[in-house]
């Protein structure tokens, strides 16, 4: 789907508090807030720290470039991220037994004690957030998330082949 300057309606009329991307960024940092603000203040984690974290705490052993494939940080963050948990004595890193070449990163137990510490709080606020909607309610958000993403991403994916294309 090739992005063109086809909508002409209502352009003196644009308000960025009703336009749906915007909206969907303060959601996004409204959530983000209230479950960061459990592991900042318990802890003093960052977000890219808790996700690695939490990443890392289902998951045992990963690389660095593991950790950026199943999260939505960049390999910068996770760097940084690993680096602080590291340094916290939250996080350390091993040689691969398979592939000695790799190396993978593992929560320590004290790091493991702070995820599982943190897990119940973030559930909490989790449950807080969506207390006020019925179950299929909660299905239904869930669902039309899960459709916008896709729609961005694939939006995301015409305009690199555009681009790649001199289009």
């Amino acid at each position: 789907m090739m992005v063109t300057a086809n909508n002409t309606m209502d352009k003196e009329d644009f308000q960025l508090g009703s336009f749906f991307p915007y909206k969907v960024r303060v959601f996004g940092t409204a959530v983000s807030t209230a479950v960061s603000s459990v592991y900042r203040e318990r802890y003093g984690l960052s977000v890219s720290e808790w996700r690695t974290m939490a990443i890392l705490g289902r998951n045992q052993a990963l690389s660095a470039s593991e950790i950026v494939e199943r999260s939505s940080m960049d390999k910068v963050n996770v760097s940084r991220a690993v680096q602080a948990l590291r340094k916290k004595e939250f996080l350390r890193r091993d040689i691969d037994g398979e592939d000695r070449r790799k190396s993978v990163l593992r929560l320590t137990e004290k790091g493991l004690a702070v995820f599982n510490d943190v897990i119940p709080l973030v559930r909490d606020v989790e449950a807080a957030l969506t207390e006020n909607l019925s179950a299929e309610e909660q299905a239904v958000l869930l669902t039309l998330m899960e459709k916008v993403q896709k729609n961005a991403e694939a939006l995301i994916g015409d305009m690199s082949a555009e681009a790649a294309n001199g289009s």
